[in-house]
């Protein structure tokens, strides 16, 4: 079993200074399905909250709701449950994570986008590959 933290703006959906939801991003939702079938354990890790001073609505709430419409059952949101059996910190444990701001992380920019965001077609089966592999 792999868990698999995925951060959500500019990696599931584009980037939105509201806060709305921005476009999905090209792929996302197609790989993270395959990951579910190949036994992954989803941890959406988002810096979205619901008691934002800057958003007068839930966007959390609306991140893990979006996901959940489209077919993606979250193993946990911003914690890994398991983990609070072996450590207090509050970062979230995974074997990899999926963020278009981390360093390597292979971006498109795609028309109207307003940023780059996560190339699906070389994240996806690369950790397809991985979960094959079982790491």
């Amino acid at each position: 079993m792999m868990y698999i933290g995925v951060d959500f703006d500019g990696t599931i959906v584009d980037h939105n200074r509201h806060g709305m939801l921005g476009t999905p991003v090209p792929g996302a939702i197609k790989w993270m399905k395959k990951w579910l079938e190949l036994d992954a354990r989803l941890i959406l890790f988002t810096m979205r909250a619901d008691n934002s001073e800057y958003f007068n609505r839930p966007v959390l709430t609306e991140a893990v709701d979006y996901l959940n419409n489209n077919g993606i059952s979250l193993f946990g949101v911003n914690t890994n449950p398991t983990q609070s059996e072996w450590t207090s910190s509050p970062k979230v444990w995974a074997h990899v994570y999926i963020d278009d701001i981390a360093f390597g992380c292979p971006l498109i920019h795609p028309e109207g986008f307003v940023t780059a965001c996560v190339d699906w077609s070389i994240v996806g089966p690369s950790v397809v590959e991985m979960l094959k592999r079982n790491i």
